[in-house]
């Protein structure tokens, strides 16, 4: 049995008299779509900004390939190949995609150009092309501003870019909240072809039948615990709410 690329154990963070996470345990395997559900107050974003570096926990020990890790700030997780596509994206909306996807990364010219700080736009055009022709995503121009394509095609440029630079591990946060039908599916086929590319996913999201749907494993919090894991092709929808609003930790295992 293959070894978890990411395992948090005992992990606690409380805020004033509120206890957000009481000792969760939770793992990501290699090449699988794990969702991380729960209701309001569960602790779902606090734990996963604790796992993305942009929060920092009381207690507890996170892994990563099996040695212990401490992220300061994003930007450490992101230098241990891990990214997280939050809800508001965090494009620059005046930028095509592909300078999205270059975004603090830029790629500037060979010699002296370069060294004036001229961008080798063509150069990030390419390579982006590249990663979005891999991944499936088809936009209508690769020289457009991406406030001007439509939000399904934003949250797959965003997708994309943390799918090519997190060698590991991609967090998604609601990603289809705001999307509709034709859009929600491709972003959600677009999930899966980032886990059969060899990065894991994290689904964060409210929509259970979604979760059923691209899961491979389902990790429930209640009230900062964790309570369930459960198989997406052995449970329902009434299952993964029970768990939600009643569930326990009789029996359960990381």
């Amino acid at each position: 049995m293959s070894e978890p690329i990411l395992e948090a154990s005992g992990i606690t963070r409380t805020f004033g008299h509120v206890q957000a996470l009481r000792g969760v345990d939770f793992k990501v395997m290699p090449s699988e779509i794990v969702a991380l559900i729960g209701d309001n107050g569960a602790g779902k974003s606090t734990l996963v900004k604790i796992l993305s570096g942009a929060d920092r926990p009381d207690g507890g020990e996170i892994l990563l390939n099996g040695k212990p890790v401490s992220f300061g700030s994003p930007s450490d997780a992101q230098d241990a190949g891990i990214a997280t596509v939050y809800q508001d994206l965090a494009l620059a909306p005046d930028l095509p995609p592909a300078e999205n996807l270059f975004l603090g990364r830029e790629r500037v010219k060979l010699g002296l150009a370069g060294k004036l700080g001229f961008l080798d736009r063509q150069a990030m055009r390419d390579e982006s092309a590249k990663v979005f022709e891999s991944l499936g995503v088809n936009l209508k121009s690769h020289r457009v501003s991406v406030d001007t394509l439509s939000g399904g095609q934003r949250q797959s440029v965003a997708i994309a870019r943390a799918a090519m630079w997190a060698e590991k591990i991609v967090f998604l946060d609601e990603p289809t909240a705001a999307l509709g039908v034709v859009q929600t599916q491709r972003v959600l086929e677009l999930a899966k072809r980032v886990r059969d590319s060899g990065t894991s996913v994290v689904l964060i999201s409210h929509n259970m039948p979604q979760v059923l749907e691209i899961a491979d494993r389902v990790h429930v919090l209640r009230l900062g615990e964790s309570v369930a894991n459960l198989t997406p092709a052995e449970s329902s929808v009434d299952d993964l709410v029970r768990e939600m609003t009643s569930g326990t930790k009789e029996g359960f295992t990381a």
